[in-house]
């Protein structure tokens, strides 16, 4: 793609960004109509402080509440033509390891960091349920045996060498619970598309987004920042939901562990000191 091109996609984004601010901004949006409802807000414009479930007197524990998003996780809207959603949670067996994954490193009342990737890809958390995680690194780092296919995934490669540079995946996963912007991923053609990569699947998608973070919130998530993994279009897309819901009061973008392996792989150690600043 020409530098031309790039731009112009660039600028074509913004303008979709400000659409989509102006139409939340419009007296007449309604969100009760999509099914989701606002966080309260202080009058001086900061979020207020979210009480995690167990502070509101519910005896789960994180790994219960976590589970249960995902089995409830579900996208009913009419998506453009030849666009799919994988939806792994659905599988008995997918979700079996994904209970293993979070009663292992879950299982307690600790408020986390939020962590936002785009949107589950094939060969990683659209296979094994879980964000960055590929069937490799799940055996072989989180010790969560599996008969996944072990194909590797790029991001999960440079997530893991960065977990393990924090200090390992019990350290990491103490303070940082990762998802996505979409908690469930797409395909069209046999291939991964990202939700802002169709203007209409971003549109169509939208109110499950605002509705899936509002629910990951109340999962127990600290609101003073919030990572944001994409530094292009996703922080974009991103920062424009949060100034209309005020859900965080910073969102940190970190590059996009997909770009690193691909273009900046020789700057490896760079990206993850980056990514270790950031969550310090």
């Amino acid at each position: 793609m020409s530098k031309r091109q790039t731009k112009s996609s660039s600028k074509t984004h913004l303008k979709n960004v400000r659409s989509l601010r102006a139409t939340t901004r419009n007296p007449k949006f309604s969100t009760s109509k999509l099914g989701f409802r606002i966080i309260p807000i202080h009058r001086d414009g900061m979020t207020k402080p979210l009480k995690s479930i167990f502070e509101m007197g519910s005896n789960k524990l994180m790994a219960d509440a976590i589970l249960s998003f995902y089995k409830n996780l579900d996208l009913r809207t009419a998506l453009p033509k030849g666009v799919e959603v994988m939806n792994p949670y659905k599988d008995a067996y997918t979700f079996d390891i994904n209970r293993q994954f979070y009663q292992a490193f879950y299982n307690d009342s600790q408020p986390r960091h939020l962590m936002l990737g785009i949107n589950p890809g094939r060969f990683g958390s659209g296979t094994t349920g879980i964000s960055f995680t590929d069937p490799i690194r799940l055996q072989e780092v989180c010790g969560i045996e599996n008969r996944f296919a072990k194909k590797p995934e790029l991001s999960s490669n440079f997530i893991y060498r960065m977990i393990d540079a924090y200090g390992g995946v019990e350290k990491f996963y103490k303070w940082y619970f990762v998802s996505a912007v979409s908690p469930l991923g797409f395909t069209k053609s046999g291939k991964n598309i990202n939700y802002y990569d169709d203007k209409k699947l971003e549109k169509a998608v939208t109110p499950f987004v605002i509705k899936s973070i509002n629910q990951v919130i109340e999962l127990g998530m600290k609101r003073d920042k919030c990572f944001c993994i994409g530094e292009g279009k996703n922080y974009e897309f991103l920062t424009a939901l949060n100034e209309e819901h005020q859900w965080f009061e910073n969102i940190i973008p970190l590059a996009h562990p997909r770009f690193i392996m691909q273009y900046k792989r020789k700057q490896l150690s760079r990206y993850i000191d980056s990514y270790l600043n950031a969550l310090s």
